[in-house]
């Protein structure tokens, strides 16, 4: 699919300040187009934008590689960046996808075959603010902008998340079967949780390298001021986010470590209460194993308040060990 964003036509609403729409398979695009959203573009519209403005759109196979110079680079008067973006941040599984941005001339393509919310957020947002800007430059950094702000809430979510858990986890719960429980699924949830901002924070790191080439870039282009402020602001509140995300993980790592202490506790608690009882049963078990030997001659076994006594000892050799632990404090 091939969406466009350009400025509105005669017939446009009053009050509009872009124009979005798809393309149909015939449909040329229009001159003058901001920009160029290819979203799971098949071959043949990939050849349409190659036609249109003179480049190579990257295939979902180039947008995979890991290596800084096939991800970041310029070409035949094109700027060519990609970076990995979180997706179904809302979901169960949230993923990282490689999106492309492309500017050349005064046009943006982006080429993603995932729908990060970002994205949404931005045409959105452009159709009654402001509107694109004047060039694909100032799409990008607009662009880049929503991107942050999207990311920004994706942590702050997570933040919430990570606070509601730690209140949790060190909550006073008397019920050893029901803390046991609650400390699994404590578990699952800050596993959850720190995948997804481990994956946000990857996410940061790659758009943080891309923002460092396009300021490279413009400064030896010697690019208007107004934009080099903006996408130095751009990169300045990415690097915070960043920092946010590395305490978040802190954070997390920390609560991990918490509760697994805790369960090793309650591990702690159950084999101390099976070798308490193991210890006061052991003399009664003694003296019962004494008297209950096969020899013929046991003095014992001829009085007559031998059995009597002899449970009064096992008693007494039960109740002692527990007074005792009662006294050292280990119960």
């Amino acid at each position: 699919m091939i969406f466009v964003h350009q400025p509105p036509g005669p017939n446009a609403w009053p009050g509009t300040l872009v124009e979005r729409r798809m393309l149909e398979p015939d449909e040329p695009i229009p001159p003058g187009s901001l920009w160029i959203d290819l979203v799971s573009p098949t071959r043949e519209e990939d050849a349409k934008v190659e036609r249109f403005l003179g480049i190579e759109v990257p295939t979902r196979e180039d947008q995979a590689d890991i290596e800084p110079s096939e991800l970041l680079y310029a070409e035949h008067g094109a700027r060519y960046l990609t970076a990995r973006m979180l997706c179904r941040a809302d979901e169960a599984d949230p993923i990282l996808t490689p999106v492309s941005f492309i500017v050349k001339d005064s046009t943006l393509i982006t080429v993603r075959y995932e729908q990060p919310r970002a994205f949404q957020m931005f045409a959105h947002k452009v159709s009654r603010v402001s509107g694109l800007g004047k060039s694909g430059e100032e799409v990008l950094a607009g662009l880049l902008e929503t991107i942050l702000d999207r990311s920004a809430d994706i942590l702050q979510l997570a933040g919430e998340r990570v606070d509601s858990l730690s209140n949790s986890i060190f909550a006073t719960n008397t019920d050893p079967g029901r803390r046991n429980a609650e400390y699994q699924s404590q578990l699952r949830a800050l596993g959850k949780t720190g995948d997804l901002i481990s994956k946000q924070r990857e996410s940061l790191v790659s758009i943080e390298r891309m923002l460092l080439f396009v300021t490279a870039d413009y400064r030896a282009a010697k690019v208007e001021k107004e934009l080099r402020d903006k996408m130095r602001t751009v990169l300045r509140d990415l690097q915070s986010l960043e920092e946010h995300a590395t305490f978040q993980a802190n954070k997390i790592q920390f609560l991990l470590d918490a509760t697994l202490g805790l369960v090793n506790l309650e591990q702690n608690n159950i084999i101390k209460l099976f070798s308490v009882m193991a210890v006061v049963f052991m003399p009664p078990t003694l003296i019962a194993s004494i008297y209950g030997m096969n020899f013929r001659h046991i003095p014992e076994l001829n009085w007559e308040a031998g059995y009597p006594l002899a449970l009064l000892l096992m008693v007494f050799a039960a109740v002692m060990p527990y007074f005792f632990f009662r006294w050292k404090r280990w119960l």
